[in-house]
């Protein structure tokens, strides 16, 4: 084991409170009337203060504690992000039970799996469809005993007594509270820091998804170091806004609407549903704004249509604002921070054009920005800082509570995840292997002990699966572990950087590089349907689907000249030599994909073996 490079261990944390609901308690007391949650209701939004945040959660725990939820139980949640999510979350956790969060896109087989699996005794469903995907399987969930559903459309009319509405469940608790008024905070007081606060299922890339059991003192930690790194100085500005539309179930968006808005009283806005984020952003105008690589590539690739489209005056301002903050960017990387010089080309092009883009993109009030849970392109993060979007890339896991390094501003290196952040020992193995140990590494995985072991060695140490090396002081991942390409010649390659390069272009969508133990270096790609779609209308180019599409020469040669300009960054050896074209979008529900989007390589190298065949034949 190599110690190249590490940041302080705390040893004893500074932990102010027990758990997270004891955080929240404390909020409500504080500042009652500063708005927590907002919701829209019939495109009206609906805000709810602290006070009736932490009433709803007291509410909800004692409702639970009717239905005879014990500490220890599980509780499942299977819905979009809304009011309902967290308040059960914190509900769950301060009856001394854990939460278990399910994606709203898992189909039935997955629901049961991981329902049966953390052995959930109640299930907060949001609505019909998710109601339906439980009952279905429901005679071989033993645990299961209750289903409590938010939206009653549809499933009012069932004539079963597992199912309870929302209304009747907060109706319940009301009248437990009313009975035992001081119950729910005994529990919370009660609660052991050291004990499993929640259980967060892996995306199961190469497998059945593993639940990471998070503690108390994870969440608590996780959110007292999210207060002061990712606001920079620690405090928050009046009027923090958040827009909670990363699925809750990942640990990602957990960090965000559970940890950081909590240890920063910040109002958290839920989106009303993963289609209206763009008009959302718009309208909301985050403070913070954390979001996967997809997001950040997909707001790019707009920026670039839109501007391809508009009149040439317009054309030329961008290309010109382009240019300048491009070199401002340059600046910012060499030196930390623009000039004087800088600093009035920035104030001009902001004038002239950032400051409409930045509104467009929803970027306008954003102090940071954050790209993490997979690894961007340099030239994304770039395109960002020279239209003066402050973002940055970090890197945390499940099994870290989503903290381990960042870029911070002023420091970044771009192509890098960043600094290990204070408090977090981060060290390179002998085989390249990232190493971590600090107060956010899990307990370990749900009746799993044999992965727990592999997974932390006695000295508290987490093998991340990551290889990664040093650039002074910052950590540069170079892949999986499990994904590293060794070709026929014995060279060993990176898939992801490859991958992530080819989705700079707006076109690529999806991207899968093979050459394991091959002669050369091929890929499968996948189109952006919609960007492809209006490239072939433009150039007067019919079609009907996905696959007729992606089948038109024109749309090959296309993409063809994508993985040329992407070759060109990489060495001879490491270029893709072939290419095919995905001929249908990939499917979570058909198991091409996992519930947060990324590829299943096994999957799809199996499903496509004949075409990977054909390339090196």
């Amino acid at each position: 084991m190599t110690a190249t490079q590490q940041r302080p261990r705390s040893e004893t944390p500074d932990l102010s409170f027990s758990s997270m609901p004891a955080w929240l308690r404390a909020n409500a007391q504080r500042d009652p009337l500063r708005v927590g949650l907002r919701e829209k209701e019939f495109g009206v939004w609906r805000e709810t203060t602290y006070e009736e945040y932490w009433d709803l959660v007291r509410t909800a725990g004692m409702a639970l504690r009717a239905l005879g939820v014990e500490p220890g139980d599980k509780v499942a949640i299977q819905s979009e992000n809304r009011l309902a999510w967290v308040v059960t979350d914190m509900a769950v956790q301060g009856i001394q039970a854990a939460s278990v969060g399910l994606y709203s896109t898992n189909p039935s087989a997955e629901v049961e799996y991981l329902l049966n699996h953390s052995e959930s005794r109640v299930l907060i469903a949001e609505d019909q469809e998710q109601v339906d995907k439980a009952l279905k399987v429901r005679e071989r969930l033993p645990h299961l005993e209750r289903i409590i559903y938010i939206e009653p459309r549809g499933v009012n009319m069932y004539d079963d007594p597992a199912l309870m509405a929302w209304d009747d469940f907060l109706e319940l608790g009301r009248e437990q509270l009313a009975a035992m008024p001081g119950e729910f905070d005994r529990l919370v007081d009660g609660i052991d820091i050291e004990d499993t606060a929640t259980i967060v299922y892996t995306s199961g890339t190469t497998g059945p998804p593993k639940g990471a059991m998070l503690s108390h003192r994870n969440l608590v930690w996780t959110a007292g170091e999210a207060r002061s790194v990712i606001a920079g100085t620690g405090d928050m500005p009046d009027r923090a806004e958040l827009l909670s539309y990363l699925p809750l179930c990942h640990v990602f968006g957990r960090l965000y609407d559970l940890c950081y808005a909590t240890a920063t009283r910040a109002t958290v806005n839920f989106a009303e549903s993963i289609d209206t984020v763009v008009s959302d952003l718009q309208e909301i105008q985050p403070t913070y704004f954390p979001a996967p690589p997809r997001i950040w590539e997909k707001m790019s690739a707009g920026a670039q249509i839109r501007m391809a489209h508009a009149s040439p005056i317009k054309r030329l301002a961008y290309g010109a604002a382009f240019k300048a903050g491009m070199w401002n960017a340059d600046r910012l990387l060499q030196r930390g921070r623009r000039g004087f010089l800088g600093s009035v080309v920035h104030g001009i092009g902001w004038l002239l054009v950032y400051r409409s883009l930045q509104k467009k993109m929803g970027m306008s009030m954003c102090r940071q920005a954050v790209s993490g849970s997979a690894p961007i392109a340099p030239d994304v993060l770039k395109f960002f800082m020279a239209v003066g979007v402050p973002i940055v890339e970090g890197w945390g896991m499940t099994e870290t509570t989503a903290m381990g390094t960042v870029n911070q501003l002023g420091r970044e290196k771009l192509g890098t995840i960043g600094e290990p952040l204070p408090g977090c020992e981060v060290e390179i193995a002998d085989d390249g292997e990232i190493l971590t140990r600090h107060p956010g590494v899990f307990k370990g995985y749900f009746k799993n002990p044999e992965a727990t072991a592999e997974a932390i060695d006695a000295e508290g140490w987490l093998r991340t699966g990551d290889v990664g090396e040093w650039d002074e002081n910052h950590v540069r991942i170079i892949d999986r572990k499990k994904d590293i390409i060794i070709t026929a010649g014995g060279k060993n390659i990176s898939p992801s950087e490859l991958e992530n390069r080819l989705k700079v272009s707006p076109f690529v969508k999806e991207a899968l590089v093979i050459g394991d133990r091959r002669k050369f270096i091929s890929a499968l790609i996948g189109i952006e349907f919609d960007v492809a779609a209006n490239w072939a209308q433009r150039k007067g180019i019919t079609f009907t689907t996905y696959r007729d599409l992606s089948e038109k020469p024109e749309v090959i040669e296309l993409i063809g000249r994508q993985v040329d300009e992407a070759n060109t960054d990489f060495a001879r050896v490491e270029q893709i030599k072939k290419f095919r074209l995905i001929p249908k979008e990939l499917d979570h529900d058909q198991g091409e994909l996992t519930a947060t989007q990324k590829i299943k390589r096994k999957v799809l190298v199996e499903q496509f073996a004949d075409i990977i065949e054909e390339m090196y034949s």
